[in-house]
């Protein structure tokens, strides 16, 4: 009996062993489960973010596929008390196994198999956890859990033999999901520690070790607790494994659990409305005209010029990556080098923040307060009604209840049902409140927009782009998208048209009223303001642009020809085909967008030279291979001669005209150029300065344009749009690490004389005894 017992246990053992080895050897051959082909084990199928890095080195965000905003990180970039931490928790024999760890698994089946331990811990290995999380998908039950383990006992034999240990932990720590949309070490360092991996402090780094035994328990965001005791735990383990004294242990031990939290989405960040346009930019197609709707042909027009002429429009769906498919932005692993400078994009979201947000802004509602019409002004009754409608149908709401198939009565109605709802505000977030939703829209439309860039007339590089006063609650993009009547900014044009003609800054005209006849025979007579005294004296051209006069600007078309202007200002680089060539386009009727303007003043402080802007330098692959670079493209647009009798003129504006606060309120010393304009009814104010080596340029008004400020006092240019400018400015300059100067000048030679050519009679400016008092007066 007890001979026979003993064959049948050898038995038994060695029919297990012949069915483990053919379950084992079924597995290895794919019969069972699935096991992932040499190549693919070699390159694991990896779903990487592409990070957008600025041109000094930051990263200003990632373009992620289904929130998985994974970058990767080298072993070497990992800090060594990670890596300890790791170690001593998930897997502490990690460097003597070869992918199973048998004394871990023996422990395991007998404490949890048979005894039910449930703290006894697991027999998983690192090595086994990576194959789970690259390959087994969620067990539905116990039974198929384990028929996934030997599966990924196979797996986990081949990930040692093609990859070293060190591979092995940067893979772990790469994939893991750490919650919080926080996918990767990388991005779970930033999130939770606004860290780099490698700088995590051995606290901080046993607290995301910690997480990975469940992110979704051990969330420090709800549970910080229990995280914190996750992590004492860790830290225990690691004194148990040598990696720290019992001192150290203590003192890490003893420490509250502090976060620096910052969520990662794409609404926040430095610089959201330029990642926008970025991904937009990158990932178009190649545009077909039977897409287009009638009214968005000037739309076709110009996405059709950018896949023609722009490398970087459609980039995506122009280039193959090395698998010869399409790259792919939000998996792809991509290194995206812009020109954006994060400083300077801070400083221009600062200036934003301080002048609109907290100064104007405040100011817009309270002159509203109280109005029947507000925030219109001048518009009937219906005509509001159409505005709140357009904006109706713009809703997501609109267009659910829509598709519903409810009639457009019947949601009208809905929209002045009060109900439940938040509100947001710049001083006091988001409000709880009973509204109704067309009251909402009404309420938001006294929110003022805005659009600001900067760019390097040289280089075209844009180094400040903003396209709105906060991307969560306005996404429209002024900066690119929105284009809105320019007003007096489009002298210079006028200006540049007669420099190039043979006229001088000094040449001198009657002040007072034109009258001009169109070309149908109308009579055109333009307002002008603000120098009553001046009427029947003789003024000088560069008086005429510095005060922004409309009369010397009639004066100056009456010679020249609006056409020949039309051709001008496209060569300026605007592509807006609907500018009109008519005589009133000397006052800036026409409708240009911020980074358009921006991008024809560089012709100015660079010799008559037009510098495309540019937004992105080089592109990287996952491998960290250079596959795309950007060059900017230039254009002659006038002479070098007439380029510094434009300085010259430009100047006056700061020094002497329409600009002048820039010197009194803002204490700047640089010699600085540029044009203020404001559109009728101050619907639009516009500020376009440069400096030597910085053109930038804003605009600031409603989200219509019949809603604006009723003053001139703080509807004008100077008022809503230069502020921006100079606050953005004095933070530039007074960072030393930018290498802006105010001592810097403008590139033209000392013995120019800008009355050198037209006439040669010269009035010299009068200078203003009182820069405030001459402010006042404008206002």
């Amino acid at each position: 009996m007890r001979r026979t017992i003993i064959y049948i246990l050898w038995g038994l053992l060695l029919a297990g062993l012949l069915a483990a080895f053919c379950i084992f050897t079924c597995i290895n051959k794919g019969w069972v489960g699935y096991v992932p082909p040499v190549e693919e084990l070699e390159n694991p199928d990896y779903k990487f973010a592409s990070q957008i890095i600025s041109a000094d080195g930051v990263q200003l965000g990632t373009f992620s596929y289904s929130g998985e905003n994974r970058v990767w990180v080298d072993y070497d970039e990992l800090a060594p008390c990670l890596v300890q931490a790791l170690i001593a928790t998930e897997d502490h024999r990690f460097a003597d196994h070869s992918g199973i760890d048998m004394k871990g698994l023996l422990r395991a089946i007998v404490k949890r198999g048979i005894l039910r331990q449930k703290s006894a811990g697991g027999g998983s290995t690192l090595t086994q956890q990576l194959a789970k999380q690259l390959y087994s998908e969620v067990a539905s039950g116990t039974m198929e859990r384990l028929m996934q383990k030997p599966i990924e006992w196979v797996i986990a034999v081949k990930l040692e033999r093609y990859y070293t240990k060190e591979e092995i932990l940067a893979m772990y720590l790469n994939k893991y999901d750490f919650g919080n949309n926080a996918i990767g070490i990388k991005t779970a360092a930033y999130t939770y520690f606004a860290k780099e991996p490698a700088e995590l402090s051995t606290e901080e780094a046993a607290t995301l070790v910690g997480m990975c035994k469940n992110s979704s328990l051990y969330n420090p965001l709800r549970r910080k607790e229990l995280t914190k005791e996750r992590r004492n735990l860790v830290l225990s383990l690691m004194e148990r494994d040598g990696y720290l004294t019992k001192e150290e242990a203590d003192d890490y031990r003893s420490r509250e659990l502090v976060l620096n939290y910052r969520r990662v989405d794409h609404n926040s960040g430095l610089a959201p409305y330029f990642r926008e346009y970025l991904r937009g930019v990158m990932t178009a197609k190649q545009p077909e005209k039977k897409n287009y709707r009638g009214w968005q042909m000037q739309k076709w027009y110009e996405d059709s010029l950018d896949w023609a002429t722009n490398p970087l429009y459609g980039w995506c769906n122009k280039n193959v990556n090395k698998d010869g498919k399409n790259y792919n932005v939000y998996t792809d692993g991509l290194k995206i080098h812009v020109t954006i400078d994060s400083r300077m994009q801070r400083y221009a979201e600062e200036a934003v923040d301080e002048h609109i947000k907290n100064y104007l802004q405040p100011r817009f509602f309270a002159s509203k307060k109280n109005k029947k019409n507000a925030p219109y002004d001048n518009l009937s009754a219906s005509e509001i009604e159409a505005s709140l409608t357009r904006a109706m149908r713009q809703t997501d709401r609109y267009r659910l209840m829509n598709k519903k198939g409810l009639t457009d009565e019947a949601i009208r109605d809905s929209f002045d049902v009060k109900q439940e709802m938040q509100i947001y505000s710049y001083e006091r977030g988001l409000i709880d409140t009973l509204l109704s939703p067309m009251d909402s829209l009404r309420y938001y439309k006294h929110f003022l927009r805005c659009g600001f860039m900067s760019v390097d007339p040289v280089t075209g590089h844009v180094k400040a782009y903003v396209g709105g006063p906060d991307f969560s609650r306005f996404q429209y993009d002024m900066a690119t998208q929105g284009r809105r009547q320019i007003g007096s900014t489009v002298k210079p044009f006028l200006y540049t048209l007669a420099m190039e003609n043979g006229f001088s800054p000094c040449d001198e005209t009657i002040y007072g009223p034109q009258t001009l006849l169109t070309e149908d025979g109308r009579v055109w007579s333009p307002r002008d303001g603000g120098h009553a005294s001046m009427i029947g004296h003789r003024v000088s051209l560069k008086w005429g642009l510095s005060r922004s006069s409309n009369w010397v600007s009639a004066y100056l078309m009456g010679k020249l020809n609006p056409y020949a202007l039309k051709t001008l200002i496209h060569n300026f680089g605007v592509r807006n085909l609907d500018i009109q060539p008519t005589i009133s386009l000397c006052l800036g009727p026409c409708d240009i967008s911020v980074a358009e303007m921006v991008g024809a003043y560089t012709a100015f402080p660079n010799n008559g030279i037009r510098t495309e802007p540019i937004y992105v330098t080089a592109i990287e692959d996952a491998d960290g291979d250079i596959v795309a670079t950007f060059t900017p493209t230039t254009s002659e647009v006038f002479s070098r001669e007439t380029s510094y009798k434009m300085i010259d003129m430009m100047r006056a504006v700061v020094d002497q005209g329409t600009g002048t606060r820039l010197r009194f309120r803002y204490n700047f010393t640089a010699p600085i150029a540029g044009k203020t304009g404001t559109t009728n009814s101050n619907s639009d104010g516009w500020f376009i300065g440069y400096v030597p080596r910085l053109v930038s340029g804003c605009w600031v008004e409603g989200d219509d344009r019949d809603i604006h400020f009723d003053s001139m006092r703080d509807g004008q240019g100077a008022s809503m749009a230069l502020p921006v400018w100079g606050l953005y400015m004095q933070k530039v300059y007074a960072d030393p690490e930018l290498g802006y100067s105010q001592s810097e000048k403008f590139n033209v030679p000392a013995d120019f004389n800008p009355c050198a050519s037209g006439s040669q009679f010269y009035m010299p400016m009068q200078e203003e005894t009182n820069p405030q008092e001459f402010d006042d007066f404008f206002n």
